[in-house]
């Protein structure tokens, strides 16, 4: 059989077209998405903080953790001091990250290589820091995929809280695996 006859038949047997079928909708039914999300961090082992635009919070996480002596603050800390930090990341005691938004049904914070040093930083140190905007609290992961399909991270990792696992007799433990606490600051406007 010739190209065109194949091609003729294909085109004589091709059935009608159909619509394309109605775009659901994933709205969020909470309208308090840091009541939502601060329950959802809590949860997952974690806590929130709500600081107001412009306060500063070295202070505060200070007072949270008074016996760290190795802090890695990328967001108010001295260059100079992080990077001589970054020579032993091993050793950290607490980390201070900007998330780049934070899922109000699961508690998750989007983390990019914009503000991730070094990769590898969430999952190694003793304490989580991570630091979001209030706006840019979402409701749900789809939401939280529409936002990030405008950025274009050469990394990026959702992170719920502190680690954990309860694989052995199905024994909750914190801090198996990376970090032993999660705190989240949640800056309002």
């Amino acid at each position: 059989m010739s190209r065109e006859k194949i091609l003729a038949a294909v085109k004589q047997n091709k059935p009608a077209p159909v619509p394309l079928p109605e775009m659901l909708s994933f709205a969020y039914p909470v309208t308090d998405l840091t009541a939502a999300f601060t329950a959802a961090i809590t949860k997952a082992g974690g806590a929130t903080n709500i600081v107001k635009k412009g306060q500063p919070l070295t202070p505060a996480i200070k007072a949270l953790f008074p016996d760290a002596q190795r802090i890695a603050d990328f967001i108010e800390g001295d260059t100079t001091t992080n990077a001589a930090l970054l020579q032993q990341p091993a050793l950290l005691d607490v980390v201070v990250l900007k998330g780049q938004l934070g899922v109000a049904e699961n508690g998750a914070i989007w983390v990019t290589d914009k503000d991730c040093v070094e990769r590898v930083l969430p999952f190694i140190t003793q304490h989580l820091v991570l630091v979001i905007d209030q706006p840019t609290l979402v409701g749900n992961m789809h939401q939280a995929y529409a936002v990030m399909g405008q950025q274009n991270p050469d990394y990026g990792v959702f992170i719920a809280g502190p680690s954990k696992t309860a694989d052995i007799e199905q024994s909750l433990v914190i801090g198996a695996h990376g970090p032993r606490s999660m705190q989240v600051f949640i800056v309002e406007p």
